[in-house]
């Protein structure tokens, strides 16, 4: 080994040490790097150096096994000032195949290296494999070519170019909010930031290992691999969250909403089908951030941002009271447009009079009135011992970074006035997240039994693939008053026609329209419309819900919700491959 070809190898190794093992190359034009002369003189007398070998990140898939989240080998290109024989040539070089500017960059290849000061410049970052190909053939060329006795043999000697992986979403900013992001232009301290790459972050990590390499050549063996960060296969299939996120744009566009949540998730196990919800960004591009979820917006609004839900809660105050014994669904209510708790006067959406309703009524009908009525039949004590067994002090526990709730405020609380146990009743003057209200109501879809949602369906370690098993948080309610609500909700939305139905398939569900409060108090002109549903009713398989923030359309969840739930519902039962009632019955029935 001649000593330009000694040399240029202990210069790579020292660039290598410092962005492997931890000391970094920060992405400025000129970079001072006191730690560069330290090895370098150190070199002289050591045999070798221990470095930190960082795995590779693991991947993320959906549901089928498609990638959504990878890594990109790419490039850094610098200057090492030491070595550098011929600034015009690798001036010329640089600047056709990368595009930099050539006259800066021969200013920056003759730029003089001072000891402690100035050793190393980095031109350019992110380059791709293609050009670095390039730049290897034109080195080899110049290594190669017969030159006559007077001329001067032109060398790429001191340009550097160093691998290292960019994380890579091949699917932009489809299911970004799930997934969040990786920091990799902070190649040293690089992390994940929210959903599964913030809450699976050390996983996908991996562990760091010290690795011995010595600086004679002859003495490189090939070492031990060091095995990547786990990868993870997510519950949510790929096509049906597009679908969705279609679904919610249509929706927004439509009714005018300043935004939105559409999520699907399966009341059987917990696991989360599609999470659709606005703004988004493409992960790729993370620094966007900024730009993108402006002032106080959320990253993910189905797990971060809670709101006033309106009447799909008063699902969860029917079957508290059924559950309690409180009523019976033929329990009848003598609705007279208003009701008095607290010295504070409660009316219907309408301030109508309904007369005569039965429990079933009472939820065909949205009546507050009626549920405020039910709620103080049930009692504060146990009206609240049952929200808090539904989940609504808490948390879930998803996995996904950045989940936050709301304080549930409790009789005996300073900010606690009577008042609450009726307006808290039909979701007024309480605040949920999404992801709180799925996991309560697919307790009632899923016979009473309540269950932790959950994004990742498996985790993959060393060619292993270990499966997430469903977890039962709870059972809030009877099996026996899951099955007779539901039965109630199927019956309301049928004898309601309302537009929520779809056809051939049998759903059970609620609207919702919440008034959003401001400094002044509530104001009816401003709404968020909501519908919660599930099916098949008899087995359900999904349950969809639906939030849209502030539309111009209509302030009523029913007329803006109800629609958006049949339509993704008309487009899942397909994805899913879920035949219409009649087959299935009939398939049932044949093989009894």
């Amino acid at each position: 080994m001649n000593n330009m070809s000694w040399s240029r190898y202990i210069l790579i190794l020292v660039v290598f040490v410092l962005v492997a093992g931890g000391v970094g190359v920060r992405m400025v034009s000129i970079q001072n790097i006191p730690a560069a002369q330290t090895i370098l003189e150190s070199s002289k007398k050591l045999v070798g150096v221990t470095q930190t070998i960082y795995p590779e990140r693991g991947s993320i898939y959906d549901a089928q096994g498609r990638l959504l989240a990878g890594n990109e080998t790419v490039y850094e290109v610098g200057l090492d000032l030491r070595s550098i024989a011929q600034p015009e040539t690798i001036a010329s070089v640089v600047s056709s195949v990368l595009g930099l500017d050539y006259s800066t960059t021969l200013v920056y290849a003759k730029t003089e290296a001072i000891d402690d000061e100035k050793l190393y410049i980095v031109l350019d970052s992110f380059v791709d494999k293609e050009k670095i190909a390039q730049l290897e053939l034109i080195e080899e060329d110049y290594k190669n070519r017969t030159i006559g006795r007077n001329e001067t043999r032109p060398s790429l000697e001191g340009l550097i170019w160093t691998p290292y992986n960019k994380r890579s979403y091949p699917e932009g900013d489809m299911g970004a909010n799930m997934l969040g992001f990786y920091s990799f232009l902070d190649r040293v301290d690089g992390r994940g930031y929210y959903g599964v790459e913030e809450s699976y972050n050390d996983l996908l990590a991996g562990t760091p290992k010290q690795v011995y390499t010595p600086f004679d050549p002859q003495k490189i063996t090939s070492g031990d691999d060091i095995p990547p960060g786990a990868s993870l296969v997510l519950t949510f299939d790929r096509e049906i969250q597009a679908m969705v996120e279609q679904q919610l744009a249509e929706a927004i566009e439509w009714s005018g909403a300043e935004s939105g949540t559409i999520l699907v998730y399966n009341p059987e196990d917990g696991s989360i089908i599609a999470m659709a919800t606005t703004p988004r960004m493409d992960p790729n591009y993370y620094w966007t951030q900024g730009e993108v979820f402006t002032g106080n917006t959320p990253f993910n609004r189905p797990v971060s941002e809670t709101y006033e839900p309106g009447s799909v809660f008063k699902v969860l105050t029917m079957a508290s009271a059924l559950d309690a014994g409180a009523v019976k669904p033929e329990t009848v209510f003598t609705d007279t447009g208003s009701i008095m708790v607290g010295g504070t006067t409660i009316t219907n959406w309408n301030y109508g009079a309904w007369g005569d309703q039965d429990m079933t009524g009472c939820m065909q009908h949205s009546l507050n009135v009626c549920l405020s009525w039910i709620a103080m039949q049930l009692g504060a004590d146990r009206f609240y011992t049952y929200l808090k067994n539904f989940g609504f002090d808490r948390n879930t526990g998803i996995d996904l970074g950045g989940e936050s709730h709301w304080p549930l405020k409790l009789p005996g609380d300073n900010q606690w006035y009577e008042v609450d146990l009726a307006t808290n009743s039909f979701g007024q003057g309480i605040s949920v997240t999404p992801i709180q209200m799925a996991m309560a109501i697919g307790a009632v879809a899923n016979e009473g039994r309540m269950m932790a949602p959950h994004i990742v369906k498996a985790i993959v370690i060393d060619g292993h693939q270990y499966e997430i098993n469903p977890v039962i948080v709870g059972n809030p309610i009877k099996a026996e008053t899951a099955e007779t609500l539901t039965r109630m909700l199927v019956t309301s939305l049928e004898e309601e026609s309302s537009i929520a139905l779809v056809e051939g398939y049998t759903v059970a569900g609620k609207t919702g329209t919440a008034e959003i409060p401001t400094p002044f108090g509530y104001t009816s002109s401003v709404t968020n419309t909501s519908f919660v549903g599930w099916g098949p009713a008899e087995d359900p398989k999904f349950l969809v819900y639906v939030w849209l923030e502030k539309p111009t359309i209509s302030i009523w969840g029913s007329e803006v919700a109800a629609p958006v739930f049949s339509k993704v519902v008309q487009n899942l039962v397909v994805l899913m491959d879920i035949p219409p009632d009649q087959i299935r019955l009939q398939a049932s029935a044949e093989d009894k």
